[in-house]
């Protein structure tokens, strides 16, 4: 396992799902980490007690992340409590799937690209503000970048975005020694839609038909193997990438 001793993680929307999955991970690894959430007070508190259980240190910060002033409190309420920041990973994020481009609103429009563009747009902007040199930048996006299909117009086009700051980030803070760049999941059960999405849904067979590897849903632990390789000392001469965690499947 990788050694995060010493370092300090800031991991957005990490009550539950993914995200938490990645802060136990660093947890695990030794990193003292910081929970964000917006309104899951009760799972961000069992998070940190989880990881407090590990041996390491963490803290739980509630902020909207679309909220601006929000998000620079959470950095600096991150730095305050800890002292530093060596690693952030910009997760927080929305999904709507199966719903053809014809059929979306502006409502929702709106919501998509406020929290997955513009939230993750001004994280890794804070992100290359508050992280110390050589540190790790980390964005979660969405494997619907790396492949069109139809039902995800909406969902892939907000998170396109962040794709490409990502690469042009890397460039930015590289000669600091911080590297960024992105983990892609396939659908990951147990989070986002597929924590609501009943056994029988068709497209649960779909996705599993799909994955050569296993012939399964990814799963939160799946991304947090990336996280974890991406934040250590193997990945220090990558940077500006993205790694499709898929088993198998072209997105």
């Amino acid at each position: 396992m990788t050694d995060l001793s010493g370092k300090v993680a800031l991991v957005t929307g990490s009550a539950r799902g993914i995200g938490r999955a990645i802060a136990l991970r660093y947890a695990e690894c030794g990193a003292d980490v910081v929970i964000n959430y917006a309104r899951s007070e009760e799972a961000a508190l069992q998070t940190v007690a989880d990881i407090q259980a590990l041996g390491t240190r963490a803290v739980a910060v509630q902020a909207d992340v679309v909220d601006l002033d929000a998000l620079e409190g959470l950095f600096q309420k991150s730095v305050e409590a800890f002292g530093q920041l060596d690693i952030v990973v910009a997760n927080a994020g929305v999904e709507i799937v199966d719903q053809p481009i014809s059929e979306v609103t502006e409502e929702q429009f709106d919501r998509l690209f406020a929290i997955n563009a513009k939230a993750t747009f001004f994280t890794l902007q804070k992100a290359a503000r508050y992280v110390a040199d050589h540190g790790r930048i980390i964005n979660v996006g969405s494997s619907t970048t790396a492949l069109a299909n139809p039902g995800v117009g909406l969902y892939g086009s907000s998170k396109m975005a962040a794709r490409y700051t990502v690469e042009v980030l890397a460039q930015e803070v590289g000669k600091r020694g911080i590297t960024v760049n992105s983990i892609i999941p396939t659908a990951i059960e147990g989070a986002g839609v597929f924590t609501q999405l009943p056994e029988e849904h068709p497209m649960r067979a779909m996705f599993s038909a799909m994955r050569p590897l296993e012939g399964r849903f990814g799963t939160p632990d799946d991304v947090a193997d990336a996280a974890e390789y991406f934040a250590g000392p193997l990945a220090h001469w990558i940077s500006g990438q993205h790694l499709l965690v898929s088993g198998g499947a072209p997105a």
